[in-house]
């Protein structure tokens, strides 16, 4: 007897879109800056990041000046303060640093 043989599918499709869609946009914000000259906008793609740590990451900074997150960021890298997990706390370790944000 001799093996049977399937036909398999391709394991990756074609990565183009089909013909009746247009790309718009790359991308959609949900909302505008009120003043453009003071604000920026950020992308990454194909990152080797780990998205929870970026998210916790983006959630820590948020709100704060330009200034006040980049020294905390320095802190963070310098292991004097650190990000707290709110969302995302499984395996994470705790630290007496976490104190400030509760």
């Amino acid at each position: 007897l001799k093996p049977l043989r399937l036909k398999r599918r391709p394991r990756f499709p074609s990565l183009e879109p089909p013909p009746s869609v247009t790309p718009t946009a790359m991308v959609k914000y949900s909302r505008e800056a009120k003043n453009g000259s003071k604000s920026c906008k950020a992308m990454g793609v194909d990152l080797r990041v780990h998205y929870k740590n970026t998210y916790e990451t983006a959630r820590a900074i948020k709100g704060m000046s330009l200034r006040v997150a980049q020294q905390y960021l320095e802190d963070v890298c310098e292991k004097k303060r650190c990000v707290p997990f709110r969302k995302y706390t499984g395996c994470i370790g705790r630290t007496p640093q976490a104190k400030e944000f509760k």
